[in-house]
Formats: C-alpha cells, structure tokens, sequence
C-alpha cells in the first residue's frame, strides 16, 4: 500500500478538510460562524457536515436558544485520530522523493 491509499477519502474536499480544519482548534462552533468562517453555503455546509457526521468524524448537536433553532458541530475522538493520520500520510507524501 502507497502512501498515497493512506489518504482518506472522507478528506479530499476542500470543504470538509476546512470543516475538520476548524473543529481540530475549537471545541463547539456553531453553523453560521462555521458558515462565515469557511465562506459557503448553507447547503454545501450541511450536505458535507452531514457526510462526517454519517461517518462519525463530528457530533452536531441541534438545540432551540430562545425559538430560534441552533447547529452546533464538534469533532469527535474517531475524528481526531483519522484527521490526525490523513494529515501525517499527506506531510509523509510532500517529503516523499
């Protein structure tokens, strides 16, 4: 197996390597700060938070503050540790010869 098999599929987009991205430096976040923080949609955010959760790389976690409903997403330890060894196996490939 080369290093490049390493990889995880569930990372290539850039989307989700920017969700991953954030949530390895921040406990909770909530949908519009992860929205603003990664300039995209509300769409493309959810399709692709909903994808790492079905994987279970992240937790969301819905709530009501006051009537207004509240998305709140942050990576799980399963997360930590395949982010974690996605980005070894990505350094491993750049120093490659």
């Amino acid at each position: 197996m080369g290093i490049i098999d390493k990889l995880n599929k569930d990372f290539e987009s850039r989307v989700r390597l920017g969700i991953m991205s954030v949530l390895m430096v921040n406990d909770w976040i909530d949908f519009t700060e992860m929205k603003s923080l990664l300039d995209i949609t509300d769409g493309n955010l959810a399709s692709h938070s909903s994808a790492l959760e079905k994987s279970g790389y992240i937790e969301v976690k819905k709530e009501f503050v006051g009537k207004k409903p509240k998305t709140s997403y942050r990576v799980t330890n399963m997360g930590r540790t395949a982010f974690v060894s996605h980005l070894n196996s990505l350094e491993k490939l750049i120093k490659s010869k």
